[in-house]
């Protein structure tokens, strides 16, 4: 990290964390960030689910909610962006403050509720999104809705024609009773409706499925076999957690989800026993607890065939990034693969 970043993350963590994530996302719009570029090469080129990857790794949700920032961020040194998630209509999500910094922790807390400005605001936006990237969208349900079901196909329906990839986001905490979602009637039936509206559009993209890392044994290979039948093209792995153990700090009683470092060792188990069920059916991302080239290795060997960073940028910046992508290449040099797909998995049973 260079003296300017680490002197405006000093500057940013003065202000509560929502505010800061909001002038964070004004100075890239800016201009005012400094973007490391393109990172790739031919070890770290993926191919995921019909995309090529100049580099597996890639921003996770949350980050750019309303998908403002994609143009710097495209320069960032991400593989691949995901903006979202996004809902049919406008909500505010929860009360303020919903947004906590763990710092003892190297984690955050966030009860957001999708707080977003709906489909429309988000597909002009997207409509102008640089062409040269892999941008996706994660997908959500009105905290009101009827259906949440109709929900996530209608957001596709309306935006998937801006989009590389889409995901179906049925693991956030935040909104009552949305991971009641990943029960197998529920899942098969919003996947079904999906995976229609994916039909409809000119060029059918791939779909993701996020899920939390919570899930008992029986309910992983539920969904795994859910996923598998749905046609799907990936799933993700995880979302943030609700689990509370051995955290320092005095605001780890916060409600909503648990991100960042503490969250590293959970969703590898969890990705690997998805590794273990789907057997190498369909790609999995890995998402939870990255803060090093290092960890990003583990996620890759565990299973993962690509993977999604967010929490370690509150402490280590936006070069992360790039910085993780250019550790990755040297891992892969080191350990003699020509490209990152030999590494997928190698090492899962570590984990299981």
């Amino acid at each position: 990290m260079k003296m300017s970043e680490r002197l405006g993350l000093a500057a940013l963590h003065r202000f509560d964390p929502e505010t800061a994530h909001h002038l964070a996302l004004r100075a890239l719009r800016m201009g005012l960030v400094p973007l490391s570029g393109p990172v790739t090469s031919p070890r770290l080129q993926t191919h995921i689910a019909g995309l090529t990857l100049p580099n597996p790794v890639g921003l996770a949700a949350g980050f750019d909610k309303n998908a403002r920032a994609l143009t710097p961020l495209s320069r960032a040194g991400f593989g691949f962006v995901e903006a979202g998630a996004v809902t049919p209509r406008p909500q505010p999500g929860n009360p303020r403050p919903r947004l906590f910094r763990l710092s003892e922790d190297a984690a955050i807390i966030n009860r957001f509720g999708f707080n977003n400005d709906g489909m429309e605001a988000v597909a002009r936006r997207l409509a102008k999104r640089p062409r040269h990237a892999i941008i996706g969208l994660n997908l959500g349900a009105n905290k009101d809705s009827h259906d949440r079901a109709e929900d996530y196909a209608r957001v596709l329906a309306h935006c998937g024609r801006y989009l590389d990839f889409a995901t179906v986001n049925v693991s956030s905490p935040n909104t009552e009773k949305l991971r009641d979602l990943q029960g197998a009637e529920a899942l098969g039936a919003l996947l079904k409706g999906v995976m229609e509206a994916r039909s409809w559009l000119p060029d059918p993209i791939p779909v993701f499925l996020k899920i939390a890392p919570d899930l008992e044994d029986e309910a992983l290979a539920q969904i795994a076999d859910i996923a598998l039948a749905s046609g799907l093209s990936g799933i993700i792995a995880t979302n943030t957690t609700l689990s509370r153990d051995g955290l320092k700090s005095p605001k780890s009683s916060q409600a909503g989800g648990l991100s960042g470092a503490p969250l590293f060792e959970l969703s590898t188990r969890v990705l690997a026993r998805l590794s273990q069920l789907t057997d190498g059916q369909m790609p999995l991302i890995g998402v939870g607890g990255i803060s090093s080239a290092e960890q990003a290795y583990a996620k890759i060997t565990a299973g993962a065939s690509a993977v999604q960073i967010y929490s370690a940028m509150i402490y280590q910046g936006l070069s992360l990034a790039a910085e993780i992508a250019i550790g990755l290449d040297k891992l892969l040099e080191r350990d003699g693969y020509s490209n990152i797909s030999e590494a997928v998995g190698s090492k899962r049973q570590d984990w299981l």
